[in-house]
This record gives C-alpha cells, sequence and structure tokens, in this order.
C-alpha cells in the first residue's frame, strides 16, 4: 500500500482528500501542525506528497524547494490560483505535478497514479557486479564513472543481466532487437556486441561477454 501525505490546511478539503485517497486503496497521513513541516515531510517515508502551495505561515514553493535538496520523493502541488507563474515556479522548483483547485476527483487520482508509475520507473537501479545500471537513463555507473549506453547496446545488455551465466542466443538477441525503431540485421548484432563489449571494457570489464560458438552469450 503506498503512503501518501496531505498537506492542506483547509480541514475540509484535507478531509475529502483522506477519504478518496483511502478509498482508492492508500495508505494517508494528515499533517495539521504547520510548525515543523518540512521535519514531518522528511520523516514521514511517504511514497508521494501532496502539498498546498498556501500554508499556515510558510509558502508551499519554498518548502518544496528545501525539500529537494535532500529527497525525490514526488510532490504534486495543490494550489487554488490559477497563475501560470505558480505552475512555472512549482515544476522549476521540482513539482512532479500541479493540480488546481477545485480538482476533479478521477483526474487528481489518474494524476498520481502517473506519477508513482513514473517514480518507480525512475528508481529501477540493477546492478551489474559493482556497476549501477540504469534502464531508464541507459547507463552504467561504477565508482563515480558513467558509460552511457545506445538503445541497440541496452537492449542487448538488459537481456544478458536478466540471464546472467546463462547463453543467450543469437536468435533470443535479434528477437528483443526487432521491436526497435532500427532493423537489425546479423551483422549489425555483431557490430552492437562488439561495441558492448569495448564499452564493458572501459568501465573495468574487459571480459564481461563470452562467445559460445554456434550457441550465443553469456554475460559473466
Amino acid at each position: 500500500m503506498k503512503k501518501i501525505i496531505i498537506i492542506e490546511d483547509e480541514s475540509a478539503l484535507r478531509d475529502e482528500l483522506a477519504v478518496l485517497l483511502q478509498n482508492a486503496g492508500y495508505e494517508t497521513v494528515c499533517v495539521t501542525n504547520y510548525d515543523n513541516v518540512s521535519e514531518q515531510m522528511k520523516d514521514a517515508d511517504a511514497d508521494l506528497i501532496l502539498l498546498d502551495i498556501n500554508l499556515p505561515n510558510v509558502n508551499g514553493e519554498t518548502l518544496l524547494q528545501e525539500f529537494r535538496r535532500r529527497s525525490e520523493t514526488p510532490v504534486i502541488m495543490l494550489t487554488s490560483r490559477t497563475n501560470e507563474i505558480d505552475e512555472v515556479l512549482s515544476i522549476s522548483y521540482g513539482a512532479d505535478d500541479y493540480i488546481t483547485k477545485p480538482y476533479n476527483p478521477t483526474i487528481l487520482l489518474l494524476r498520481i497514479s502517473a506519477v508513482l508509475k513514473r517514480s518507480a520507473k525512475n528508481a529501477t537501479v540493477q546492478k551489474y557486479h559493482e556497476a549501477e545500471v540504469s534502464t531508464v537513463k541507459g547507463s552504467l555507473v561504477r565508482n563515480g564513472t558513467e558509460l552511457i549506453l545506445t538503445k541497440n547496446e541496452m537492449i542487448i545488455f538488459q537481456l544478458l543481466l536478466d540471464r546472467m551465466g546463462e547463453i543467450v542466443t543469437r536468435d533470443e538477441l535479434m528477437t528483443a532487437l526487432w521491436d526497435n525503431d532500427e532493423f537489425v540485421n546479423d551483422n549489425a548484432l555483431s557490430v552492437n556486441i562488439s561495441r558492448l563489449r569495448g564499452k564493458l571494457a572501459e568501465l573495468g570489464y574487459p571480459d564481461a561477454i563470452e562467445t559460445r560458438k554456434k550457441q550465443g552469450y553469456i554475460l559473466k
């Protein structure tokens, strides 16, 4: 169950949001003390924050700006204002979305779902030995050195990584590349494998991909 913090000073709207979210299957935490909102945001360990721009004695955009220095937790800003400047500022300060009150409950739930899915996708990081593999960025990072893979290289590496230690045939790799924008023939596959080997060597893994003659490849 995903946890959502509601930081909204209008009690009726806050209660309405809590009921809506609970009925949709979310756990909710409502902030009612605005003296230490920043600490409550940090300590709540939430999956998403609904943050009103206008709060007693504190500006929501300022809170967001401070919060972004220490956390990547998704934040959706809530406001009754329709000023485009507020939206631009909120996004520039790190908001993941912006909702104007009065909101449509169905649209709000859809926006929350979309932000949570996007956040989960961005957090997809796997490991290859000491290197972190980001499927979203298409990169490997080891000891502060980032290696960027092309789309084809990432598709190949991901399949090899998912089946690390097992033989992956050329036919399986060709099938994985079939839906890519650029058609990859047998020769192009060999070129991509060669380039991937070179990049992994740059990162300190010179013998990462083993060729099994007439069988395929193994990521070690």
